[in-house]
């Protein structure tokens, strides 16, 4: 798994991580290397990650996947990185990071509904007028703490341990989708606080005109049926993505799994479609109100801005909000999902569906024939034969083992075939097991590595060398393997004899 960016110094450094199970079936997904590239062309960057693999002793030819994100050096068909990779290992398939396509299909299905797209930008909008000042954000989360006091006297709010805690309002990250989600979340818990500090900031005197004026315009907007509405449906639609959206980070993660929650994501979003309007509906005006927000004539005729008033239009104002945003955002979101994820269902991952015996596609015919077309440089023509004997035995086994059959995943399924030592009773069957969950779901590692590299790499030590930033970060990156290297062995490595004076460990 490969991905790109640049330090604090603006050099182009690219990030290697290999993905791989272990002995005892578990999935790892180890930092190797960081190496400074003079330009992001596809060619370049293969020839370093064929000098890195070639260093530490890795033979191209063992790929089985790659993963990067949608990028045209990255994933292009004839020069982009996957096809020259392809050209020399023609079984290192390629998957186009999970995390990445689920962050485009939700900010494009969210700029092609207008109503949602402008409700971000108020949002952000808001949130900036309120946090621009230390004054303001004291000032917010003191009405928060007045209003929660007076919600508990009232008995609105039960009391206990982790409860009604303060927090404050939190602004969208562009590469995060997730972080879209807090947003929400916080601008829905802070509300009434919010509207407190602009009612505040509008009638300072104090402040600027400026202030006063971006002030009063985002009250205009925070109080409003339209803003509300909004806020609310974004929320339910970003609840659901968000699970999604959060499991696309973990390491453990196959990418059956991966599909499979997708699946259930979209199962979700149609629920919402049919049964959420109602219970939404409620939810809004009983939101509007608590906070005095003026509830419009839902019969009332809509007046649409982007439409002539001399076209006789007599859509209602119930049949907008309920046709032209609730059905069309939902709507929206299920075609990007369905366009980003459909591409992945290709043969291979038939493979990988047929591979669970607790299901009706195992089917040892059909997975022996996709060995064959997949996997033929890791089974010969006896070991095939050999694989085809030994799933029907696996079948069995597994769906009636007390441990096998209880596993969620194939990863899982993989770890329980070690631990109950069948491993090597279906060698075959656990190599294809390992060959499948070798496959990436998201290159999150990747960007976690350049994380790290933030924080070893800042302003003030920018003129770091390469070679140290790269040793330094494996040391950072992989911590629980760098706390099993002893002083002494360090010592050891060091003192090669050819010194004068002797290295030793001193005891403060």
């Amino acid at each position: 798994m490969v991905d790109e960016a640049r330090d604090e110094s603006k050099k182009e450094q690219m990030a290697l991580v290999l993905r791989f199970p272990s002995t005892e079936g578990f999935i790892q997904e180890r930092f190797l290397d960081v190496i400074h590239v003079t330009d992001t062309t596809a060619l370049t960057l293969k020839k370093a990650i064929c000098k890195v693999l070639s260093d530490n002793n890795l033979n191209v030819q063992d790929i089985r996947g790659q993963g990067y994100d949608g990028a045209s050096n990255m994933r292009g068909e004839w020069n982009g990185l996957k096809a020259l990779i392809l050209n020399d290992c023609p079984y290192a398939y390629y998957v186009h990071c999970m995390a990445h396509q689920l962050q485009l299909a939700l900010v494009v299905a969210s700029r092609e509904v207008h109503d949602v797209h402008n409700f971000f930008q108020n949002a952000n909008f808001i949130i900036n007028v309120v946090s621009a000042l230390t004054k303001r954000n004291d000032e917010l989360l003191a009405n928060k703490a007045a209003e929660i006091a007076r919600e508990i006297e009232l008995g609105e709010l039960d009391t206990g341990k982790g409860k009604n805690q303060i927090g404050t309002l939190q602004r969208p990250g562009d590469t995060r989708w997730s972080s879209h989600f807090k947003s929400i979340q916080s601008l829905q818990k802070m509300f009434g606080a919010t509207v407190e500090v602009l009612r505040s900031i509008a009638n300072d005197r104090a402040a600027s005109k400026y202030s006063r004026g971006d002030a009063v315009g985002a009250l205009k907007i925070i109080m409003s049926f339209d803003f509300v509405f909004i806020l609310h449906l974004m929320e339910k639609i970003m609840k659901i993505t968000d699970v999604l959206c959060q499991t696309l980070q973990k390491k453990s993660l196959d990418i059956l799994n991966a599909l499979d929650l997708v699946s259930t994501t979209k199962v979700l979003l149609g629920k919402l479609r049919e049964d959420g309007w109602d219970p939404l509906l409620q939810e809004v005006q009983s939101f509007c109100l608590k906070h005095e927000i003026d509830i419009p004539d839902l019969n009332s005729r809509y007046v649409d801005v982007t439409k002539s008033r001399k076209k006789h239009d007599n859509t209602t104002t119930l049949h907008h909000y309920r046709a032209d945003v609730f059905n069309v955002a939902i709507d929206q979101k299920m075609v990007e999902l369905n366009d980003r994820f459909g591409v992945q269902n290709t043969e291979l991952l038939t493979l990988c569906a047929s591979l669970d015996p607790r299901h009706d596609s195992f089917d040892v015919s059909n997975i022996c024939t996709l060995v064959e077309i997949f996997y033929p440089a890791d089974f010969s023509s006896q070991e095939r034969a050999h694989l085809e004997s030994q799933l029907p035995h696996f079948q069995l086994d597994v769906c009636n083992h007390p441990e096998l059959k209880s596993s969620p995943s194939l990863a899982d399924l993989t770890i329980g075939l070690f631990k109950t030592g069948k491993a090597a009773t279906y060698s075959m069957v656990d190599r294809l097991l390992r060959l499948v969950i070798t496959l990436p779901v998201s290159t999150a590692t990747t960007e976690r590595a350049f994380s790290a590299m933030k924080l070893v790499k800042t302003r003030l030590r920018n003129r770091m060398g390469d070679d140290f930033l790269r040793h330094y970060m494996v040391v950072y990156i992989g911590k629980e393997i760098a706390a099993k290297i002893t002083s002494d062995e360090i010592i050891n490595l060091f003192d090669t004899g050819s010194r004068r004076a002797e290295f030793k460990l001193i005891d403060m």
